[in-house]
């Protein structure tokens, strides 16, 4: 558990951030939070999922983008599980700067497969952290003898990459109502040649912990589920404090509720882990389904609340505004929205 104080101190280096101070970096680094699920002989936490989501909730309670942006780098940091065992060395134990992944789910450019490299170029979208980032991570249409590779279902073939910052060209266009500190920016690669050391998959390990045999979509359902939970949490505290005689119990009751889930998922998944668990599609979509369903809830319990919060809860200068709107714009994430 993060003290008070220092959770006050760290609330108040976050608010209205455009990007985290350099206190707050360091802080982060010192603490080791880029590496929550990365193996101890790496030099990470080697957190449990239930410790790892514990805390990841906490941070988001602390402020929506210190939460949001650890837990987006975290995850990436997380494919040291997937990750060929030259290249984790190459990252983890032999670099002389902390290591902090992150980039973009999306497939927004090209790996042209020449010999033993590929020939990297493109422009993705919402790299959470940017400025942070010591490598990023990508996705890419794989190209070979000038043609797009095809899966046998006609689809193309697709290959994830991780690349130091080096060759790489932030494109500051991150622009938006909350989570400002993130620095989601977008990110281009031009005609970049790299080693086939640095390609990877998602569902793919190569390290034998049990947090590295949960399915990257449930582990990325769980770690976002927490973060819209956490700052809920945050911005039931502040309602309260500004309205201590009102009753909030639709919030409070769809918090609890949530909790609970996400306690009974992180449990069970620990314990099938450690009995070589079989992650059935039906299991793996009740878990997204109810991590859905729990963020809708929580956004209908907010949006209820807010309009007795008062002008102070409008105002760009207050913590309950920047928590409504790092919340609002979480929200936006694809892996929640409903079509």
């Amino acid at each position: 558990m993060i003290q008070v104080d220092e959770q006050l101190k760290l609330r108040e280096h976050c608010f209205g951030a455009e990007v985290f101070s350099p206190v707050v970096q360091e802080w982060i680094i010192d603490e080791n939070l880029w590496n929550i699920w990365v193996p101890k002989a790496y030099g990470g936490l080697e957190l449990s999922l239930s410790q790892g989501l514990d805390k990841l909730k906490e941070l988001a309670r602390i402020d929506g983008s210190l939460g949001w942006t650890i837990t987006l780098c975290s995850g990436a940091n997380y494919f040291i599980g997937n990750l060929q065992q030259c290249k984790s060395q190459e990252i983890f134990l032999d670099s002389e700067s902390a290591p902090c992944l992150g980039g973009s789910g999306g497939v927004y450019g090209t790996a042209e497969k020449i010999n033993d490299h590929y020939k990297i170029s493109g422009k993705w979208h919402y790299a959470t952290g940017a400025p942070y980032l010591s490598h990023f991570t990508l996705n890419a249409e794989i190209i070979e003898d000038g043609k797009k590779l095809l899966n046998k279902d006609g689809s193309p073939t697709i290959k994830s990459f991780v690349i130091p910052k080096n060759i790489v060209r932030i494109i500051e266009d991150w622009n938006t109502m909350g989570l400002r500190a993130t620095a989601t920016h977008s990110f281009e690669v031009k005609d970049q040649l790299i080693h086939e050391n640095c390609s990877f998959q998602y569902n793919k390990y190569h390290l034998s912990h049990p947090v590295f045999k949960i399915p990257f979509s449930v582990f990325a359902d769980l770690t976002l589920w927490v973060n819209y939970i956490g700052m809920a949490e945050h911005l039931l505290e502040e309602a309260k404090s500004l309205i201590p005689e009102r009753n909030f119990e639709e919030l409070e009751n769809t918090i609890a509720f949530s909790n609970q889930k996400i306690d009974h998922f992180s449990q069970n998944i620990e314990e099938g882990i450690g009995n070589n668990m079989n992650f059935k599609a039906s299991y793996v979509q009740e878990i997204h389904n109810e991590a859905s369903n729990s963020v809708k809830c929580i956004t209908s319990s907010i949006v209820a609340i807010f309009p007795y919060l008062g002008v102070k809860a409008s105002r760009n200068d207050e913590q309950i505004n920047q928590i409504f709107c790092d919340y609002f714009t979480a929200t936006q994430h694809h892996i929640f929205t409903r079509k």
